[in-house]
């Protein structure tokens, strides 16, 4: 399962262009992706209003979407928190601590665009695109 960061949903509803964007459109239809529950709310917080909410909400109803929170990975997210902190590497957000704890748990891979992940994946095993 891939689960999909706002980093790139949101490039990819703006037409930019980026290596993480040409990801996603290849594969879309090829793979399995997954949207949470954190990452929908944070895609939905970028539209200009209450039609383009709609309208995105609509468009990432095709893939399956999943609650990303609860009280396991909530306690295992402060812990990768300690463990990077100890290592001199801080989280900016707490929302990608969360999403990139769910995948190492889940043993999902993440397509992101947001450096925040850089330091899960070298460090706690957190599996990227």
């Amino acid at each position: 399962m891939i689960v999909v960061d706002s980093s790139v949903w949101i490039d990819h509803f703006n037409r930019k262009v980026t290596r993480q964007v040409g990801l996603l459109r290849s594969i879309v239809g090829q793979a399995p992706i997954l949207v949470g529950d954190l990452i929908l709310c944070e895609v939905l917080q970028g539209a200009r209003n209450d039609h383009d909410a709609r309208r995105l909400a609509n468009g990432l109803k095709a893939f399956e979407t999943t609650s990303m929170l609860n009280p396991e990975i909530a306690v295992r997210a402060a812990s990768n928190y300690r463990r990077l902190r100890g290592i001199g590497l801080t989280v900016r957000k707490t929302i990608d601590l969360i999403i990139g704890t769910f995948c190492i748990e889940r043993t999902h891979t993440l397509l992101h665009d947001d450096r925040d992940f850089d330091g899960m994946a070298q460090h706690l095993g957190l599996r990227v695109l």
